[in-house]
């Protein structure tokens, strides 16, 4: 396939009205487009299409209801942040603090604490060695006055889990978490402290926060998206309340499980976080934006977690 020649905005522009696409005020649209690119807004006008094919649009599309989606979109990232802020740091404190009495500081390093699945890329080094690996580069690469100064003072040696687990990623930590032996009695006390029953379940939800941690952090669309991973939905036993009602597939591969599971795991660490109430002031100031695109359908506000 030959390459296609690079179009001017006039000709962007040109192009979306030749498929079909209404213009409110072309000269905004004209500075929109300087400084959010074609294929970055593509995503907000993808369902809008008639023809895949052709990519011709729906009757009736405006880019100023592109626009719209895409401010929404980026408001409701930034009130995930701030939630996967809350989680991260709670999980990181939990993790440093209960293996840390138990095992002494330097808990990460014993082998016997954890699981010894092999790397599905690697079979010749387990999840657990990789993980350390990838923590020993986040250790060293970190600029932070509390790391720079550990590896000045005490160049060769391992650092403290409360020094070094503090510049672990989320990926990093949960992969820590997840390969912990399951019968530990610690790894049960942080998933009950973030108010869940089995271990698995914590798991489960924070590979899945990860995931959508990684979207954001790249500024990447959450609208519409179908997402990777899915949190498991049927709680052993929840200790506070979650969904109580038969999740649609459709919500469950689109982003609102996993929102839902932030809330909640919010609802644990940070009482009066005010996660729920920016997303659903949100909603309330955009009537006009489909949220069932975001899987918010089938009466999901009669959801106990969401009541």
């Amino acid at each position: 396939m030959a390459n296609k020649v690079p179009h001017s905005i006039a000709d962007q522009i040109a192009l979306l009205k030749q498929r079909g696409m209404l213009f409110k005020d072309e000269p905004t649209a004209h500075h929109f487009l300087e400084n959010i690119s074609y294929y970055r807004l593509k995503g907000y006008w993808w369902d809008m299409q008639a023809d895949y094919t052709l990519h011709t649009l729906k009757p009736n599309t405006y880019f100023e209801d592109i626009l719209d989606r895409y401010t929404f979109d980026r408001h409701l990232r930034l009130i995930l942040f701030d939630a996967i802020e809350r989680i991260e740091i709670a999980l990181r404190t939990k993790m440093i603090y209960h293996l840390s009495m138990s095992y002494g500081g330097l808990w990460y390093l014993n082998p016997n604490l954890f699981e010894t699945t092999p790397l599905p890329s690697d079979p010749n080094i387990t999840i657990y060695q990789n993980t350390i690996l990838e923590l020993k580069k986040e250790f060293f690469r970190s600029q932070e006055i509390f790391i720079k100064d550990q590896r000045r003072r005490y160049p060769n040696q391992d650092a403290d889990a409360w020094k070094i687990m503090e510049v672990a990623s989320m990926g990093t930590l949960s992969k820590l978490y997840k390969n912990l032996k399951h019968q530990l009695p610690e790894k049960a006390t942080i998933a009950n402290e973030m108010g869940l029953n089995l271990h698995n379940e914590l798991s489960s939800w924070l590979e899945a926060i990860t995931y959508v941690r990684n979207i954001i952090a790249h500024h990447s669309r959450l609208w519409s998206r179908n997402m990777v991973k899915v949190p498991i939905a049927n709680l052993n036993n929840p200790l506070s309340i979650w969904l109580d009602k038969p999740l649609n597939p459709v919500q469950s591969k689109k982003p609102f499980l996993i929102i839902s599971t932030m809330v909640y795991l919010c609802n644990e660490v940070t009482p009066n976080h005010q996660i729920k109430s920016k997303i659903l002031t949100l909603f309330a100031n955009n009537p006009n934006i489909p949220i069932y695109k975001l899987g918010f359908l089938n009466n999901w506000q009669n959801q106990g977690l969401w009541k």
